[in-house]
C-alpha cells in the first residue's frame, strides 16, 4: 500500500468538480482551460489531463463528481492516471472524503505474479491524516490478501502466523491451542469440524491493550477451506472457498487497525481455524456432539459448519466478562439473498449499539444493515434427540437461524453483534476490485472510535 500513498505537500494538482457546478466553474477558469476541457468531453468523460501551454508536460488532472459526498470519486484514478504523485486540492474534509478510495482503488493482488503494475501515487500534505488512511488501507489490503489467497497457502497455521507477527509488531500476546489440544481445553466443536484435515484444527487468541480498559472481544469464523465436508459441496460452490476464512480476515483486519490507532480498549481476537475436510475421521450427518457450553447439538448438515466452530469461541469468549463481543462470519447465502453481496447484514442484541454502528457506517460510506433475531424462528432448530440442531428445518430466514443458532450461546447479559459478511466483490467498482473485501470494519472501528475515545 504504501507505495501509493505518500506523505508530501507537492504533486500534480487533482481537482474535482461537481457535475451540477461545472457550467459557472468553467466561466472562471482560463481560456486555455476551457477550450480544452470543452474540446477533450470533459462534461461526458468525466476525467481530463491538461499539459502545460508551454512545455507539453502534465500540469494538472480534473475529475467530476456526481455529488459532494460521493466517497468513491477517485475511486479508479490510482490505475487510470500517468505514474505521477498527485495532490488532491481543497479542504482537508475534502481529502479525507477522497484518498481512501483512490488508495483502495490501486489495490492488486500480486503474490503469484512476477511483478505488479506501476500505478499513480497520492501525496498527503497532513501528516496525521496521512497515518489515518494509511492505517485503514493497511487493514483493508490485509483482509484483502487474507480473502485472496490460496487455500493451500492459507492455513490454520498459516492464520497463526499472521496473528502472531501481529501481536509482536503491536506488543500483544498470542496463545493457540492445537489439534488434540481443543478436547483437553473443552473446545469439541473445534476439533470435530477440523479433525479430517491434515492441517489440525486450531484456536487462536490474541490480546492487547491496558488490562484496566474495557474489553472488546472480536471472533471471526476462519474455515480455511470448506469442501462443504461429507455433505459434499457442487464444484460450482466449491470455487471460492478459500474465502470462508473471510469473518477471520475481517477480525484480523480491524485488530490491527484498532491497534494502530491505539484505541483505549484493552482487546482480544479469537480465531477459530480449521478446513473442513473429508477423510475417515470426519464427522457425519447424524452425528451429536456436546460443545463448550453443555448444549447437545445434533449434526443435521456438515455444511453447516461455520456456526459449529464459532459457538464454542462465542462461549470461551464470555469468559472475560467483556464489554462487546462481534463476531464476522462468511456464514448464509441467505444473507446474500436478503442484502445482495455489497451490503452486510448484521445481528445484535443492544438496539442501541446496533443503530449507532449503522451510524458510524454511514458516517465513513461503509453501510451495514440491522436484520432481527426474531425469535419465534428458534423453534426451527429443534432436535428429536437433542437439544437443538445445527440447521433449521425449513430454508427460509437462513440468516436469522444461523444467528438464533450462535445466539443460543450468548449469556443474556453479553452484548453482542454478529456480522454475516460476503467477504468477496463479484465485480469490479471504484476502489473495490473482484476479490476479497472487507466489509463493516471501517463501521464498526468507526463505532468503537465514538464510543471510546
Amino acid at each position: 500500500m504504501s507505495a501509493l500513498l505518500r506523505h508530501t505537500s507537492s504533486g500534480i494538482p487533482l481537482t474535482f468538480i461537481l457535475k451540477n457546478e461545472l457550467s459557472d466553474w468553467l466561466t472562471q477558469q482560463s481560456t486555455f482551460v476551457q477550450n480544452w476541457l470543452i474540446n477533450s468531453d470533459f462534461e461526458k468523460q468525466g476525467l481530463t489531463l491538461v499539459p502545460d501551454a508551454e512545455n507539453g508536460k502534465l500540469s494538472h488532472v480534473y475529475c467530476l463528481m456526481r455529488n459532494s459526498d460521493d466517497f468513491w470519486a477517485a475511486g479508479e484514478l490510482a490505475k487510470k492516471l500517468p505514474v505521477g504523485c498527485y495532490q488532491i486540492q481543497g479542504d482537508q474534509q475534502l481529502v479525507a472524503q477522497l484518498a481512501l478510495g483512490f488508495v483502495l482503488g490501486g489495490y492488486e493482488f500480486t503474490e503469484y505474479k512476477e511483478k505488479a503494475s506501476a500505478k499513480a501515487q497520492l501525496g498527503i500534505a497532513d501528516k496525521a491524516l496521512y497515518q489515518q488512511i494509511k492505517q485503514q488501507a493497511d487493514a483493508i489490503y490485509l483482509a484483502r490478501d487474507l480473502v485472496n489467497t490460496p487455500a493451500a497457502d492459507m492455513m490454520p497455521q498459516h492464520l497463526a502466523q499472521v496473528m502472531s507477527d501481529l501481536a509482536d509488531t503491536f506488543d500483544g500476546n498470542f496463545t493457540q491451542w492445537v489439534g488434540d489440544e481443543l478436547l483437553e481445553q473443552n473446545y469439541p466443536t473445534i476439533h470435530m469440524v477440523g479433525r479430517a484435515s491434515e492441517n489440525k484444527p486450531r484456536l487462536l487468541d490474541l490480546t492487547w491493550g491496558a488490562k484496566d480498559a474495557p474489553l472488546i472481544t472480536l471472533v471471526g469464523k476462519g474455515v480455511c477451506f470448506d469442501s462443504g465436508g461429507l455433505d459434499l459441496k457442487p464444484s460450482a460452490g466449491m470455487r471460492n472457498m478459500k474465502k470462508d476464512m473471510g469473518g477471520a480476515a475481517h477480525v484480523i483486519a480491524l485488530a490491527q487497525l484498532i491497534m494502530a490507532a491505539n484505541l483505549p480498549i484493552r482487546l482480544r481476537v479469537l480465531v477459530p481455524a480449521v478446513e473442513n475436510a473429508v477423510s475417515r475421521n470426519a464427522f457425519r450427518p447424524g452425528d451429536v456432539i456436546k460443545t463448550r457450553k453443555g448444549i447437545m447439538v445434533e449434526i443435521d448438515n456438515t455444511d453447516a459448519e461455520g456456526r459449529l466452530v464459532l459457538c464454542d469461541a462465542l462461549s470461551e469468549a464470555q469468559n472475560d466478562d467483556p464489554a462487546l463481543i462481534i463476531d464476522f462470519a462468511t456464514l448464509t447465502g441467505a444473507c446474500r439473498v436478503a442484502l445482495g453481496t455489497e451490503l452486510p447484514g448484521f445481528f445484535s442484541t443492544e438496539r442501541d449499539v446496533a443503530n449507532q454502528i449503522m451510524d458510524a457506517g454511514l458516517t465513513v460510506n461503509d453501510p451495514v444493515w440491522q436484520l432481527p433475531l426474531f425469535e419465534q424462528y428458534t423453534s426451527f432448530l429443534n432436535s428429536d434427540v437433542a437439544d437443538m440442531a445445527n440447521c433449521a428445518s425449513t430454508p427460509f430466514g437462513g440468516a436469522i437461524t444461523a444467528a438464533l443458532y450462535l445466539k443460543a450461546f450468548i449469556e443474556p447479559n453479553t452484548p453482542w453483534v454478529h456480522f454475516d459478511v460476503m467477504a468477496w466483490n463479484l465485480r469490479a467498482l471504484p476502489g473495490r476490485p473482484v476479490g476479497g473485501e472487507a466489509l463493516g470494519i471501517r463501521a464498526v472501528f468507526n463505532y468503537l472510535q465514538n464510543r471510546f475515545n
